[in-house]
C-alpha cells in the first residue's frame, strides 16, 4: 500500500500499458494514480502511472509524460495535502493470477471475435498483428478499452474487474456486442444497397425494352396504354384534362416509384366511370305497368308513379324536348318490413330497361361511403355512388338506397348529410367524390330510397324526397299474393312440382288471418314454407302420396295452434279497457289501454314504456275526465282519496305518438262511469283539454290492423275523413267509420249504454 497523488480524468479511461502526457504539475513525484470522474463522482479503481519525463506541450504549457503499470484500488478517503492536491491509500493490483484452461480458451475466444469485427470493419491488419503480439491474458483483455464503440461506463466496469480471467470474460461479452451490432448494421446497408441497385438496374432494364419495343413497334408502354384509354373512356373535358395531368405525373415519376401505383389506381377508377354508356331505356308506360303488376300485387301509388315518369319521358323524347337534368325522380318508399319495397327497384329496372345496383345504408357512419376517401389516405376508394355506376356499367342505372332512415353518424361525419346532394335534384347533376375529385353528372340515374319510417329520416334530407307511403296488405290482398307469389316460389325452393301439392284460397286464408298479424307478407312467406317443407318430407318419404291437397288438417300438424286471435271482445269485456290505434316500425298495430283506480292520495301512475307525448295524452286524459265527471255520469267523490294507473300493453315495447288521447280519455271515462267500451271498436285520435279531437297520422296501417284484429267500427278525427279514399274498398265496405269532433262524440259511440238497473250482488 503507498499514498500517490491522484489525477482525476473526466469522462476518460485509462488502462495499464498505456501512455498518455498530461498537462498536470507532478514534481517530485514518482508515481501517481489516474481516476476516471463522471460528474463528480471517482471510480474505486485506477490505474497507477510512473511518472517518465517532464514535458512541454504544445502552446508552452508543461506537463509530465506518464506510463501506465498496473491497476490501483483506492483504500479509504482522499486528503488534500498542503498544496491542495488529493492524495489516497492505494493498493497496487498487479496481473499474477496462474493461466488456467479457462483463461485460454477465452483468450482464442476474444481474438476471434475481435477479428470478426476487423474484418467487418475493413480494418488495417496491421491491428490485428498487433493483437496477435499480446500474449498475457490481462493485458490481452485491457485492449477492449481501446475501442471507440465502449460506454464510458463500460470501460470504467472492465477497469476495476481486477480477476484476469473474469475481467477477460467481460471483454468477450463486450466484443461480442460490438460484433452483433455491426453485422446487423452491415446487413442492413448491404440490403439497402442492393435493393437500390436491383431497382435501378430494373429501370435500366425496362427503358431498354421500351426503346426495343419502339423500335420493333411491337407493344405500346404503360403510359400509352393510358393514354389510348383515356380517349376511349369519352370522359368530359374537366375529366380528360384531369387524367392527362395526372398521366404526365406518372410518366415523370416513372413506373417504378413509390406514387406510381396510387396514381394507376387513380386513373384506373375515371376510366371504370361509365362516361359516354347508358342502357337504352323502354318509355313505353303500358309495358312498364304490365312489368309492375305481373311482379307485384297492390301497391298502386309507386305503380301510378312510375308510370307517370316513363310517360313524362317518351314525351319529351318524341317532342325533341331537353331533359332537365334538375328534374330526377328521387322516390323514398317508407312502410313497414315485407312490404316489397326493396323488390320492387328491380322491377322498376326492369320495366325501365335499366340496369340495377342496390346499396344498403343500414348502420353506414362514415360520411366517406358516400362521398369517398381522399387520396392523401393509404387504401383510399371512391365512394358507393362511384362504385355503383361502375358496377351498373351505365350513367342512368336503378340505384337502390335500402335503408335510408338507418344511416348513423359519428366521429367520421355524418352520411346523412353527404346524402343531401346526392338525392338533390338540383344538386345531383355535379355530385362530386372526393376520391376522384371531379364532378360526376347523377341526374340520369333513377333513386330509389327505402324506409321503415320517416321520423329518424332528417328533416333537410325528407325535404329532397318524394315519399309514397306502404301501409301493408288487407287478408284478401295477402291471399293473393301468397297465391300468385309466395306458393309458387316457396314450392320450387322446396323442390316440389307445381302437380304435387295443392292448396286452394280459403287455406291460405287460414294461414293469412291465424298465424300472422303482420303489415307485410315475411311471416306469411315463412309459414307457408314450414307448411311445404312438411309436404316435401312425406313426399321424399313416400312418392305415393303426391298429389297431396293442403287442408286444415296438413296446417295445423305443421305449424301448430292458432297463433294469432281476436281478443277484442275479452280484452274490453270490463271497464277500463279502451282499443286504440296505433303505427309501429312495423306497421299498424291494435292496442289494449287499460286503466284503473285504488285507493291513494290522487296520483296518476303510467307504465308501459310510454314516451312523452303519451304521458301528456295520459294527463289530458285524466283532467278532461275530471272536469266532465257529472255529464259522464261519474259521482263527484269518485276522485277523492284515490290513485289513478294506466297501463298500455306489452310492456317491453316503447311507444310513443300523438294518437292515443282519445283511446286513454275512453279507457278512463270508462273505469269511472262503469260502461264497458263496445268490443268491436277501435279508435285514434289526440285530444285536447277542451275536448277537441285532434287529426293523426297512418290512418290507412292503422285501418288495416283494425280490420285484422276483427274490429268493424273506427272512431277517427274529421280532418281525417279525406284520409278514407286510402284505405282499400273492401275494407271500406267491410267497416263503418265515426269521424268525430269532440270527445263526447267518441263516447256516445264508444261505451255501452248506461245500466238502468242496478246489478245484483
Amino acid at each position: 500500500m503507498a499514498e500517490l497523488l491522484l489525477i482525476p480524468l473526466d469522462d476518460t479511461v485509462i488502462f495499464p500499458t498505456m501512455d498518455i502526457n498530461l498537462p498536470v504539475d507532478a514534481s517530485g513525484e514518482d508515481r501517481v494514480l489516474l481516476v476516471p470522474r463522471h460528474d463528480g463522482q471517482y471510480a474505486k479503481v485506477g490505474t497507477i502511472a510512473q511518472v517518465a519525463d517532464t514535458i512541454r506541450l504544445p502552446g508552452g504549457a508543461r506537463g509530465v509524460s506518464l506510463e501506465s503499470v498496473a491497476r490501483g484500488v483506492i483504500v479509504g478517503a482522499a486528503v488534500a495535502d498542503s498544496d491542495g492536491r488529493l492524495r489516497a491509500e492505494v493498493t497496487e493490483h498487479p496481473d499474477t493470477k496462474p493461466v488456467d484452461g479457462r483463461t485460454r480458451d477465452l483468450e482464442r475466444e476474444y481474438r476471434a471475435v475481435v477479428e470478426e469485427i476487423l474484418a467487418e470493419r475493413g480494418a488495417d491488419e496491421r491491428i490485428a498483428a498487433f493483437l496477435r503480439n499480446v500474449a498475457d491474458p490481462g493485458p490481452l483483455a485491457d485492449t477492449a478499452g481501446y475501442s471507440p464503440d465502449l460506454t464510458f461506463e463500460q470501460k470504467v466496469r472492465l477497469l476495476e474487474t481486477l480477476d484476469v480471467t473474469e475481467r477477460l470474460a467481460l471483454a468477450v461479452e463486450l466484443q461480442r456486442e460490438r460484433l452483433t451490432e455491426l453485422q446487423v448494421r452491415n446487413r442492413i446497408r448491404n440490403d439497402v444497397e442492393s435493393g437500390a441497385q436491383k431497382q435501378q438496374r430494373e429501370y435500366f432494364l425496362r427503358q431498354q425494352m421500351d426503346s426495343i419495343r419502339r423500335e420493333l413497334g411491337e407493344d405500346e408502354s404503360i403510359t400509352d396504354e393510358y393514354r389510348t384509354k383515356i380517349a376511349d373512356a369519352g370522359m368530359p373535358e374537366a375529366v380528360r384534362e384531369q387524367a392527362e395531368r395526372e398521366l404526365d405525373r406518372l410518366e415523370r415519376a416513372g413506373e417504378q416509384s413509390g406514387e406510381a401505383s396510387m396514381i394507376r389506381t387513380y386513373l384506373d377508377w375515371l376510366i371504370a366511370v361509365p362516361w359516354i354508356k347508358s342502357s337504352d331505356e323502354v318509355l313505353d308506360p303500358v309495358h312498364a305497368r304490365e312489368v309492375l303488376d305481373a311482379d307485384h300485387a297492390g301497391l298502386e301509388d309507386v305503380k301510378d308513379r312510375i308510370t307517370e315518369y316513363i310517360a313524362v319521358r317518351k314525351l319529351r323524347a318524341e317532342r325533341e324536348i331537353e331533359m332537365d337534368k334538375k328534374a330526377g325522380a328521387i322516390l323514398t318508399l317508407i312502410g313497414p318490413p315485407g312490404t316489397g319495397k326493396t323488390s320492387i327497384g328491380e322491377s322498376i329496372a326492369r320495366a325501365t330497361g335499366r340496369e340495377f345496383v342496390r346499396m344498403s345504408l343500414g348502420g353506414v357512419r362514415d360520411e366517406a361511403e358516400i362521398r369517398g376517401h381522399r387520396r392523401t389516405y393509404i387504401g383510399a376508394l371512391p365512394g358507393r355512388l362511384v362504385r355503383a355506376l361502375r358496377d351498373a356499367g351505365t350513367m342512368n342505372p336503378v340505384i337502390m338506397l335500402d335503408e335510408v332512415d338507418k344511416v348513423g353518424a359519428d366521429w367520421r361525419g355524418d352520411p346523412s348529410a353527404a346524402l343531401l346532394e346526392v338525392l338533390d335534384p338540383a344538386q345531383n347533376h355535379s355530385f362530386r367524390d372526393h376520391y376522384l375529385d371531379i364532378e360526376i353528372d347523377l341526374s340520369q340515374v333513377l333513386f330509389i330510397a327505402t324506409a321503415n319510417v320517416a321520423e329518424t329520416i332528417p328533416g333537410p334530407l325528407l325535404d329532397r324526397m318524394e315519399v309514397i307511403r306502404f301501409d301493408g296488405y288487407t287478408v284478401a290482398e295477402k291471399t293473393a299474393i301468397a297465391r300468385d307469389y309466395l306458393w309458387a316460389r316457396q314450392r320450387e325452393r322446396n323442390g316440389l312440382r307445381e302437380d304435387e301439392v295443392v292448396v286452394d284460397d280459403e287455406i291460405l286464408t287460414l294461414v293469412v288471418s291465424e298465424y300472422t298479424r303482420e303489415a307485410g307478407v315475411r311471416q306469411l312467406e315463412r309459414e307457408l314454407g314450414t307448411v311445404l317443407r312438411k309436404i316435401a318430407t312425406k313426399i321424399a318419404s313416400d312418392p305415393g302420396v303426391a298429389p297431396v291437397t293442403v287442408g286444415v288438417d296438413a296446417v295445423r300438424e305443421a305449424l301448430g295452434r292458432q297463433k294469432v286471435f281476436q281478443e277484442a271482445a275479452a280484452r274490453t269485456a270490463v271497464p277500463g279497457v279502451a282499443t286504440g290505434l296505433a303505427v309501429t316500425g312495423v306497421g299498424g298495430d291494435v292496442l289494449f289501454i287499460e286503466a284503473n283506480a285504488m285507493k291513494g292520495t290522487g296520483g296518476l301512475t303510467l307504465t308501459g314504456q310510454l314516451g312523452d307525448v303519451m304521458k301528456e295524452s295520459a294527463k289530458i286524459a285524466l283532467t278532461y275526465v275530471r272536469a266532465h265527471g257529472s255529464e259522464l255520469g261519474v259521482d263527484e267523490d269518485a276522485f277523492d282519496e284515490r290513485e289513478f294507473h294506466v297501463h298500455v300493453p306489452a310492456g317491453a315495447i316503447p311507444k310513443d305518438g300523438p294518437s292515443a288521447g282519445i283511446a286513454m280519455t275512453t279507457a278512463l271515462a270508462s273505469l269511472l262511469s262503469g260502461r264497458p267500451v263496445r268490443h268491436t271498436v277501435g279508435m285514434t285520435g289526440e285530444v285536447t283539454l277542451q275536448g277537441r279531437v285532434l287529426p293523426i297520422g297512418g290512418l290507412k296501417q292503422k285501418v288495416l290492423a283494425a280490420h285484422a284484429a276483427g274490429l268493424t267500427d273506427v272512431i277517427l278525427p274529421e280532418r281525417n275523413r279525406a284520409d278514407l279514399d286510402d284505405v282499400p274498398e273492401d275494407v271500406r265496405d267491410a267497416m263503418t267509420f265515426h269521424p268525430v269532433m269532440t270527445v263526447d262524440e267518441v263516447l256516445d259511440i264508444a261505451l255501452e249504454p248506461a245500466r238502468t238497473e242496478p246489478v245484483s250482488a
